[in-house]
């Protein structure tokens, strides 16, 4: 299995996944919610299924699987602290505007960053999805 594949992979099945969740929860309105934000977190997902990846093909004492590790911790610090600011920011902004009625700005996306459930179903489902594609490579 090429390594480059596997957060491809990981993208793709979270993405269907998080969609298939948002259309069961909120109908029509899913189409909306696609982006950032969500259950699962596909932003962990892309990057627990490559290091899962790793540590079962190099080993979990190797540098590689450390340096997986290192980047999926920025990736998920960034996914609850960075992004989820961001959205409340969006939000106080979105308050603010909508009381202007000279200007009609277009509302800012409010659903940025992840919840801890939104992050453990990324790890989740890239770890199952690392043991998954080792076991069809291996």
């Amino acid at each position: 299995m090429p390594y480059f594949l596997a957060p491809l992979i990981g993208w793709f099945v979270s993405g269907v996944l998080k969609f298939m969740i948002n259309y069961i929860r909120f109908g029509k309105e899913a189409k909306q919610r696609v982006g950032n934000g969500g259950f699962p977190s596909t932003h962990t997902t892309v990057v627990t299924t490559p290091s899962m990846l790793i540590g079962l093909s190099e080993g979990f004492n190797s540098p590689m699987f450390a340096l997986a590790v290192a980047v999926t911790f920025i990736v998920i610090i960034d996914a609850t602290g960075l992004r989820r600011a961001v959205g409340r920011h969006a939000v106080a902004i979105n308050i603010m505007t909508s009381d202007s009625s000279a200007i009609q700005p277009t509302k800012l996306r409010e659903s940025m960053g992840h919840t801890r459930l939104e992050i453990i179903g990324g790890l989740v489902l890239g770890i199952l999805l690392g043991y998954l594609l080792y076991g069809i490579a291996g």
